[in-house]
């Protein structure tokens, strides 16, 4: 057994062991939060909290997720080159500063009409919303400078703090009997604005000066980024807000999706600590010119999603329908061929994402786009057959995923054709053919 961790271990990129622990607190807080919520509200402010944390999960990390990975990116560049972080950590603070003012004054515009599609007319839950991107936009930015640090022990304990706060107030919510959708919701805004503010300290000791960033190279392909991130977030997280539109007064099916596709998405979850590490690692391995390495990277990491997948999909489709009623008070609307479709999407929506890192660490973010672009296309497509509104849901993330991932594996072999993966000078291996091709570092 020590054998089989070591290698796992090593099978992974560095740093992820030091995120895994708070990714997990994280994820377990996903379930609490809506399963304490589920057995507190009644079905239509349960479906409301279940729309809220879909739009939140899906529009807030669209939008401000990119913004880590891209300082990921190049902070993780820059440090190889011995360049200090604090130039690119001002300017991302304006530029974050920017995305979340122009989203807020969207909510603010329009919260009228969106409480009355989303969430029966109640305008408090659109200002929760707002405050719930305000938490996430400080998070992703504080986390992308240290994950491109390598400082994943302070990432990993803003996770934690994140989760673990969400937790307390969901209990504390409960214990208190406040059968509101407002204050759940208000866990979102509150849980990771405190995470943020715990971990700034270890941040800025790791800042140093450096060399000022342009622009152009901070939000060069910022634009493409976040429009392939908020489209792979409507893909994982369609199925709610469409049976929301589709069926509105379904309250039970809505809040039954939302459960089911957290549970089947367990995977995802704790493909989330990879996530950090392993766009840190593959950056820092073209920067310092080392394809074998990154090439090598992205082959394990994809065995890796492969077993999370295999794991995490047996037990959700075999328990699942049982599970989410005991778990979430769920009704039982969905079955275990339900879990299974879903736990299928799950696994490929994993893999596309593996895939649109490799494309984006090699600047090809307008491909990423485009491979999302069509995996969404579908996912409507589907979404409006006839049928059941809830197969139809499900077989569109399914579709929308394996599309997405084929999309990106062809424009990986089409774009880089030819290339040759160096070994190391003296270990007694030739070239061999790499599926990444060549021609794409630097561009």
């Amino acid at each position: 057994m020590r054998k089989l961790l070591d290698k796992l271990s090593a099978a992974l990129p560095p740093g992820t062991l030091a995120v895994a622990g708070g990714t997990v607190i994280l994820g377990a807080a996903s379930y609490v939060h809506l399963g304490v919520a589920g057995h507190s509200l009644s079905a239509d402010d349960m479906a409301n909290v279940s729309v809220l944390w879909t739009i939140v999960m899906s529009i807030g990390i669209g939008v401000f997720f990119p913004v880590e990975q891209e300082l990921t990116r190049i902070v993780a560049a820059r440090a190889v080159l011995g360049h200090g972080a604090a130039p690119v950590l001002r300017r991302a603070t304006v530029l974050t500063a920017a995305l979340l003012g122009t989203t807020l004054l969207v909510l603010g515009l329009g919260a009228g009409p969106i409480s009355d599609a989303l969430f029966h007319g109640d305008r408090a839950l659109v200002a929760a919303l707002g405050g719930a991107f305000t938490g996430m936009a400080v998070c992703y930015l504080t986390r992308g400078v240290l994950a491109g640090l390598g400082r994943f022990g302070a990432y990993g304990t803003q996770l934690g703090l994140d989760g673990g706060l969400r937790i307390v107030l969901a209990f504390g919510c409960s214990v208190a009997g406040l059968h509101s959708a407002l204050a759940f919701s208000l866990v979102l805004a509150v849980a990771p604005v405190v995470a943020m503010l715990a971990t700034l300290p270890p941040l800025l000791r790791g800042l140093r000066p450096g060399p000022q960033i342009a622009w152009r190279e901070l939000c060069g392909g910022l634009g493409l980024l976040i429009l392939s991130t908020l489209l792979s977030q409507v893909v994982v997280n369609a199925a709610v807000v469409s049976t929301k539109l589709l069926a509105p007064s379904d309250s039970a099916l809505i809040a039954a999706l939302l459960n089911a596709l957290v549970l089947a998405r367990v995977p995802l979850f704790v493909f989330g600590s990879l996530q950090a590490s392993l766009l840190s690692g593959l950056s820092a391995a073209i920067a310092a010119g080392d394809r074998a390495a990154f090439t090598a990277m992205l082959r394990r990491i994809g065995v890796v999603v492969g077993a999370l997948g295999v794991l995490g999909g047996i037990p959700a489709t075999i328990l699942g329908p049982w599970l989410i009623g005991v778990l979430f008070g769920a009704q039982p609307v969905l079955g275990c061929l339900d879990f299974f479709l879903l736990s299928a999407g799950t696994v490929a929506y994993m893999f596309a994402m593996v895939l649109g890192q490799a494309l984006m660490v090699f600047k090809r973010h307008n491909l990423q786009l485009l491979c999302w672009a069509v995996g969404t296309a579908v996912l409507i497509g589907v979404t409006f057959t006839p049928g059941e509104v809830a197969t139809r849901v499900i077989l569109a993330y399914l579709a929308g995923s394996v599309v997405t991932v084929l999309g990106m594996l062809t424009a990986l072999r089409l774009s880089f054709p030819g290339a040759t993966t160096k070994t190391p000078a003296g270990s007694g291996h030739t070239d061999t053919p790499s599926p990444l091709g060549a021609g794409a570092v630097g561009e």
